[in-house]
C-alpha cells in the first residue's frame, strides 16, 4: 500500500493540550489552531519525503525506513529518529519520549502522537 498523495486536514482531537505539553507558545496554538493543513507523502520504497503546509509554515521531512534520519518537530526543533514500518500501512517512531504513529485506511490517514497519558490525534483524506 503505497502511502503517496496529498492529504488534506479533517480533523484533530486535544490539539491545544498537547501542544502546551510540547511548550508551544499560546499565540502560536491559537493561530495554529483552525488553520487549514495539507500533508504531501511521496513514497518510494522505503524512502519517504513528507512535506506538511500549515498556512505560511512549512515542515519538510525525508526518511528511510529502518534508518536514522533527522525529524522536525511541530516546535521547530530537529531530533533523530528512526521510523519502522508495522504491516504495509503503519509508520511507527518514537521521537523524545512521543510515540508516533501514522496509519493509512484507504483514502484516510490518522495520525496519532501519545506523550504520558496525552494523546493527539488527527485525520486527512487524500485530495
Amino acid at each position: 500500500m503505497s502511502f503517496t498523495g496529498k492529504y488534506e486536514l479533517l480533523s484533530q482531537e486535544n490539539f491545544e493540550p498537547f501542544m502546551k505539553a510540547l511548550g508551544l507558545p499560546d499565540d502560536q496554538i491559537q493561530k495554529g489552531k483552525d488553520i487549514k493543513s495539507i500533508s504531501e507523502i511521496v513514497q518510494d520504497g522505503k524512502k519517504f519525503k513528507v512535506t506538511v503546509t500549515t498556512g505560511s509554515k512549512v515542515m519538510h521531512n525525508e526518511f528511510t525506513i529502518g534508518e536514522e534520519c533527522d525529524i522536525e518537530l511541530v516546535t521547530g526543533e530537529k531530533v533523530k529518529a528512526v521510523v519502522q514500518m508495522e504491516g504495509d500501512n503503519k509508520l511507527v517512531a518514537n521521537v523524545k519520549g512521543m510515540k508516533s504513529t501514522t496509519e493509512l485506511n484507504g483514502d484516510t490517514i490518522t495520525h496519532t502522537m501519545t506523550m504520558g497519558d496525552l494523546t493527539y490525534k488527527r485525520i486527512s483524506k487524500r485530495i
